[in-house]
């Protein structure tokens, strides 16, 4: 089973100004001539680490790493304002234009695989492929899937301890109660929030309990975020339309693509994966027997290094 590449120092940094308000944090690592592909993070909220930088092999790729908007090193942090769907796809059209980049593979996992998704079918010339972990299609279904009813039903146990956090008068509608918290000027009341908003998601998402999992929980400053960024989207539902990206498929339909998903994925579930297979033709799917959701299963891990030194094979003689 392949193991991540050794830990990478990038070789450039950037802030990239993309409005009155937002600076992003971007940097660059790898071969600086290699094929340009962008690590695209989830959450929303989420931000990169050292390990974004280990799925591909650095002399083959030019890797390039960027925190969205309000989280990691972008600032200002945790911001709400002017922080939608549509500024995150421009903002990925603004990296790769600053960069000099004509076109890139997308590398994306949950809502880093939605971001992905609808920023090539915004800017379908400017794909080369993409790799895409745990799914999600960020239909109204897959957000209750996660905070209504579904995941509660596997970890009965942790979905007690995220919903009784919120005053039973409240529970109809836990995303916006959770947010009017994460908003709210009381500062213990947001860490509070967050860490339990972090909590749930973190506890459903390994197939077997992980300790790094859990300690991100108290990162405090990663989930504040995390938890105010995701109750923005999802009280929003995504700031797309209804089965936007399905919809939308035939504008990507010869973008070739590797899809990994882990059968017992309880954060984003497998029907995301193979729904989005069954519409895409030029897509490969490969189910993880073993997984849930992380990146950092070993399972996924394998398949997506698998994915991307399969891909520098196909692309080596392609003009980027």
């Amino acid at each position: 089973m392949l193991a991540l590449y050794p830990e990478l120092k990038p070789y450039n940094r950037h802030q990239l100004r993309v409005s009155e308000i937002h600076e992003l944090y971007l940097d660059e690592a790898g071969n600086p001539d290699g094929i340009p592909i962008l690590f695209i993070h989830g959450g929303p909220g989420s931000a990169c680490n050292y390990t974004s930088r280990r799925f591909y092999d650095p002399e083959q790729y030019r890797i390039i790493t960027f925190d969205q908007r309000g989280c990691g090193r972008s600032t200002p942090h945790a911001e709400l304002r002017e922080n939608d769907t549509k500024s995150l796809v421009e903002d990925v059209e603004s990296i790769r234009k600053f960069l000099g980049i004509e076109k890139w593979v997308l590398f994306g996992g949950s809502w880093g695989s939605t971001l992905a998704l609808i920023y090539a079918q915004e800017y379908p010339d400017r794909v080369l492929a993409m790799v895409l972990r745990g799914i999600f299609l960020c239909r109204r279904s897959d957000l209750d899937w996660l905070y209504v009813e579904g995941a509660s039903r596997v970890f009965p146990d942790h979905w007690k301890e995220f919903a009784e956090f919120i005053p039973e008068n409240e529970r109809d509608n836990l995303v916006s109660a959770y947010h009017k918290r994460l908003t709210a000027n009381d500062e213990l009341a947001r860490m509070a929030a967050a860490r339990s908003w972090v909590g749930w998601e973190t506890n459903c998402s390994t197939l077997r309990p992980s300790g790094d999992a859990k300690n991100s929980i108290d990162k405090k400053h990663n989930a504040l975020a995390m938890s105010r960024i995701e109750s923005h989207f999802f009280i929003n539902n995504g700031f797309i339309e209804e089965n936007q990206i399905l919809n939308n498929l035939s504008k990507i339909k010869n973008i070739p693509a590797r899809i990994i998903h882990g059968r017992y994925d309880m954060v984003c579930p497998l029907d995301n994966a193979v729904t989005l297979h069954d519409h895409w033709p030029a897509s490969e799917l490969y189910i993880i027997r073993d997984a849930g959701h992380s990146a950092s299963e070993p399972g996924i891990i394998d398949a997506l290094i698998r994915s991307t030194t399969d891909l520098a094979k196909e692309l080596r003689d392609e003009p980027l």
